[in-house]
């Protein structure tokens, strides 16, 4: 069963690593997949949250903050070690890697983690822009596929632990907003 599994994997990341490659894909991926500009994108949303926003919001960027800690550390610091699992541009060849490969491991990826445990957090408390979050988080998970460093399973299994991490952290959010609602304080 685990064979079936990894043979679809490998599969599924050749299709999209190499049949789907195209300029476009060649262009933007290792843009949207920048660990660069996703911090510098971060941290502008975090200040910009920090300005503009209310009590609330300011309150959701420390929540923010803590689930990206989370995220990150459990998939790269406990779990890529735990699991161990090689990243496809370590041991296939005729791949089409547009990134650095890395010397880390692939299971989980970190980037699907983090991108929707913030896509999931902040989703549940502004749900007008919940399919644009998510949209952007899914195109930052795919786009590991795309530039040759993490099999489609990495992203769904990041995908996964970021999510519930997200959804955990949403949940303190909520009873933290309803216990200072019935203590009298508004934004």
């Amino acid at each position: 069963m685990l064979e079936q599994l990894a043979t679809l994997d490998q599969t599924l990341f050749l299709f999209f690593n190499v049949q789907m490659a195209n300029q476009v894909t060649d262009l933007l991926m290792p843009i949207v997949t920048s660990d660069w500009l996703l911090r510098v994108l971060y941290g502008l949303a975090v200040i910009l949250m920090l300005w503009k926003g209310d009590r609330k919001l300011r309150w959701l960027v420390v929540m923010s903050a803590l689930t990206l800690l989370f995220t990150d550390q459990l998939s790269a610091g406990i779990l890529k070690p735990l699991i161990g699992r090689p990243r496809p541009c370590h041991i296939m060849e005729s791949i089409h890697l547009l990134v650095p490969c890395g010397s880390g491991k692939s299971m989980p990826s970190s980037h699907a983690a983090n991108a929707f445990g913030q896509a999931l957090l902040f989703s549940l408390h502004y749900p007008k822009v919940r399919w644009h979050l998510l949209a952007l988080a899914t195109v930052i998970a795919v786009s590991r596929v795309f530039v040759g460093v993490h099999y489609p399973g990495d992203i769904l299994g990041g995908m996964i632990l970021g999510g519930l991490i997200g959804l955990g952290f949403a949940y303190l959010f909520l009873r933290y907003e309803k216990r200072m609602i019935c203590r009298g304080h508004k934004n």
